[in-house]
């Protein structure tokens, strides 16, 4: 068995998980692409497995354990965005990154320097 072709295809399946987390915004296909990283790299495991002809058929065993990691990062990670769903009406990553934002109007957010506190309690 040739080894390229299974990292050629491995190769680009990671890249382009690569690319749909660094691009997307919804936290759903975020977690699409990861699982597709995931899978490239079983497929790589898989294949050096079977170019070496290990014995044990150690590249075997460690996909099948990363795929029970990967369906318990999926369940969490789902039960996660439904969470922050449920709370902010959006699963879109940018709109859930600064906190700050959701302050109400009028209203400041909290500060980590006291010294910011003090001034603006005096002014």
């Amino acid at each position: 068995m040739h080894l390229a072709y299974p990292a050629v295809l491995a190769a680009l399946l990671f890249c382009t998980g690569l690319y749909g987390v660094l691009a997307r915004r919804n936290a759903i296909l975020v977690l699409m692409s990861v699982e597709l990283m995931l899978n490239a790299v079983n497929l790589n495991l898989v294949a050096f497995d079977v170019w070496l002809r290990d014995t044990l058929h150690t590249g075997q065993a460690l996909t099948l354990f990363t795929i029970a990691i990967a369906a318990a990062e999926i369940g969490i990670g789902l039960a996660i965005v439904l969470a922050v769903y449920r709370n902010r009406g959006t699963a879109d990553i940018d709109k859930l990154r600064d906190t700050a934002d959701d302050a109400p109007a009028g209203t400041t957010a909290p500060t980590d320097d006291p010294r910011e506190e003090k001034a603006e309690a005096t002014a």
